[in-house]
């Protein structure tokens, strides 16, 4: 992980936000070669999900036909969106503060092991995934000696009790030996922190011009259901799309971009009949599975994970998680790409009628103590009514919830490469590459004159202003040729077309394939074919 971090800063995919001042803990731009790595994952997902759908067929494992619409809402909605929607009390994780070290942490993201050494039981901790380089057991087992003034050599001295838990399943943090901290009990208790960041509209600066960033981008569509519908003449099932920023006030954000306070997502809100809800919910969670597959994400490090009923929301009738197995988590575990939710009829009928809660079986608004809407809803009239069967009713809705960031985060995890190759005079050399899938490299195709002379430049340049109306290419013409298969390599290129002595004499030029390594020679003027080609079969 380290390696793949220094190459995206070093390459220009990634850089630290407000790096020239220090940093802002939770925020990442997106350099010249991510920008176009993170466009090319939004790009597929647009074209797949939304402008390349053929909403005369039914594609496969779909119940029938649908549509699929478009849609690019504002960041800052009206804030009853957010009470309806269950955000404004509800969207919250607990925290912790450690009174030694003066640092902070989520409760649910602190896990540790009971042991027992020289006569006393104490909790070690670490926050999930490890620290300092180290996993969680190395790391809580070097905390444990040092805790207990013991040296490596006596680690058998340290009595470990069953497996890693979670600070959640410790009541007492009285033997809680925190993550950065030397003495034992100085967590505070959780309490409750909210994720959305507050900001003030228009002149008023008091809590009536309060408002929200979006904290997702789901609810706007919601509230735009029924514009769609009176302008756009879809008729259930369909499927309205968005892409845009979100942001989370998240505690601790970590893991390079995996978990951080702004990011993109890419969100389909799925409307069709209730009776044919499971059968949706089961298409597309096999079907946003299988574009990951596609786009080169492997079988053994990507699953697709049902979630237990205790881990459902109240509202949902079932969700899965599409996840990857990212190489800055323990071995085995996995983290979070795309959620895919039935959550039944509960947003519309929120916005329509106010906040709702489960009684019993029923989903009802939720009251005041004077027996009033807690948060009232719109009132408007969000039920769909079907012209052919003349039936009125409140839509369900199946979302698949990705996040762009962490796609381009696992895609860059999963293409990261070394091998080795025969440098200029046969001995072996390391090479660093990316394997990343055609549709999502940043440049399609470099093109090198061999030297500097000769009219070789003069000939590179024409080729390249053949390809780059079709394509992103890249023209370079400094260094040794070896030096500059290595750059386009690290970055993903999957072409390379070096102009040589031979081109000038019989109009041919050398391709060379970023993953094979095979190199074979076609005519100048077919290039852009035979790299539109090779795009294809790679793909």
């Amino acid at each position: 992980m380290e390696k793949l971090v220094s190459l995206c800063k070093r390459r220009g995919f990634l850089f630290q936000s407000s790096d020239i001042y220090g940093g802002l803990n939770g925020f990442w731009d997106y350099g010249p070669l991510g920008v176009e790595l993170k466009r090319n994952i939004k790009e597929a997902w647009w074209r797949d999900m939304v402008t390349g759908h053929d909403e005369l067929a039914a594609p496969a494992g779909a119940p029938t036909a649908y549509q699929m619409v478009g849609l690019d809402c504002t960041i800052i909605m009206h804030p009853q969106i957010w009470k309806c929607s269950g955000h404004y009390d509800l969207f919250h994780d607990f925290m912790v503060d450690c009174r030694e070290s003066k640092k902070r942490y989520r409760h649910d993201q602190v896990r540790g092991r009971w042991l027992t050494a020289k006569g006393q039981r104490i909790f070690a901790a670490t926050e999930s995934g490890g620290a300092d380089g180290k996993g969680e057991q190395e790391y809580i087992e070097a905390k444990a000696l040092k805790f207990f003034n013991l040296r490596a050599k006596d680690a058998g001295q340290l009595a470990w009790e069953g497996e890693l838990l979670s600070l959640t399943q410790v009541p007492d943090f009285a033997q809680v030996l925190a993550p950065d901290a030397k003495e034992l009990g100085t967590l505070t208790p959780p309490r409750e922190f909210n994720l959305m960041f507050k900001t003030y509209v228009g002149a008023l600066s008091g809590e009536e011009g309060a408002a929200f960033l979006r904290p997702e981008t789901a609810q706007g569509i919601f509230a735009n259901f029924k514009n769609v519908v009176d302008s756009s003449r879809v008729a259930i099932p369909f499927g309205i799309a968005q892409m845009g920023k979100s942001f989370r006030n998240e505690i601790t954000p970590r893991n390079f971009t995996f978990r951080s306070r702004e990011f993109e997502q890419m969100e389909i809100e799925f409307f069709c009949h209730p009776r044919q809800s499971p059968e949706w919910y089961q298409y597309w969670r096999d079907r946003r599975y299988r574009w990951y597959l596609e786009l080169g994400l492997a079988g053994d490090r990507l699953r697709l994970r049902d979630h237990h009923s205790e881990e459902l929301s109240h509202y949902s009738c079932g969700t899965a998680d599409i996840e990857y197995a990212f190489p800055f988590l323990a071995p085995g575990d996995f983290g979070e790409l795309e959620g895919i939710a039935h959550r039944g009829d509960f947003d519309l009928r929120s916005h329509m009628e106010g906040k709702l809660v489960r009684q019993g079986n029923e989903l009802v608004v939720e009251l005041d103590a004077e027996g009033k809407p807690r948060h009232r809803g719109s009132g408007k009239d969000l039920s769909y009514f079907d012209d052919e069967t003349r039936e009125r009713y409140v839509p369900h809705v199946i979302e698949p919830s990705a996040g762009a960031d962490r796609a381009a985060l696992a895609f860059l995890c999963e293409a990261y490469q070394e091998d080795e190759v025969p440098d200029e005079h046969g001995k072996p050399r390391a090479r660093t590459f990316l394997r990343l899938h055609p549709r999502l490299a940043p440049v399609k195709a470099a093109v090198f004159p061999l030297v500097k002379k000769d009219g070789m430049p003069e000939a590179a340049q024409k080729i390249y202003r053949a390809l780059k109306p079709h394509f992103n290419v890249f023209y370079d013409e400094k260094g040794a040729v070896g030096r500059r298969y290595a750059r386009q390599d690290e970055v993903g290129t999957p072409f390379c077309i070096t102009v040589d002595g031979q081109t000038l004499t019989d109009g041919t030029v050398t391709i060379r394939d970023r993953d094979t390594l095979r190199q074979w020679r076609v005519k100048a003027d077919d290039c852009v074919d035979e790299i539109r080609k090779g795009l294809a079969a790679s793909g």
